[in-house]
């Protein structure tokens, strides 16, 4: 992955907008993989699922907690994707009171999947889901990538510690040499 190029995308988002009125005012935006990755130094990180007890009481988290140490290592954003609607994310994003990562929704799986990441997860009732990982991405190119270890469909443990933010901000601090593209 380290080197490559992000899939160019079409993420289907809900943005509020007041003109919108009524008791829900949001509407659809369309934002592209440029939108969010052309001319900026980023962390993305995917989980397998809004709302899940790693990923809601640690990854998130933490990386909301982390993000001014982040920012001091020269990242621009964090976001955050899932294989989730748009709906679900902003619900997801409302409970967990976030100012400081970006939730995207991968409703279809297809950034998922383009980047490879894509796995079955019927044994936990999920379907297609994404695979743990987090990336510093600069430019919209892979800089450095941390996956969890045991990638497979109907994986029975859901590891986590490769993506984590503490870690990935280790890897900052030693100039990402230790960043290893996975196996």
């Amino acid at each position: 992955m380290i080197g490559r190029r992000l899939p160019d995308v079409t993420f289907k988002t809900r943005v509020r907008d007041e003109a919108v009125g009524g008791p829900n005012p949001y509407r659809w935006q369309d934002q592209t993989t440029a939108d969010y990755f052309k001319g900026k130094r980023v962390v993305l990180f995917s989980l397998p699922g809004a709302f899940t007890p790693t990923c809601s009481t640690y990854q998130l988290p933490d990386f909301e907690k982390l993000a001014r140490e982040f920012k001091a290592k020269g990242i621009e954003a964090i976001y955050c994707i899932s294989v989730n609607d748009a709906f679900v994310m902003n619900a997801w994003g409302k409970q967990q009171d976030l100012s400081n990562v970006q939730l995207i929704p991968d409703g279809s799986g297809e950034f998922t999947r383009k980047t490879g990441m894509l796995v079955c997860k019927d044994n936990l009732g999920f379907g297609m889901r994404s695979w743990r990982y987090a990336a510093v991405i600069d430019d919209g190119v892979v800089e450095a990538w941390f996956e969890e270890p045991g990638f497979s469909d109907l994986c029975e443990t859901d590891p986590y510690g490769e993506s984590s933010p503490q870690n990935v901000l280790e890897k900052l601090a030693e100039g990402l040499s230790a960043a290893r593209p996975a196996a």
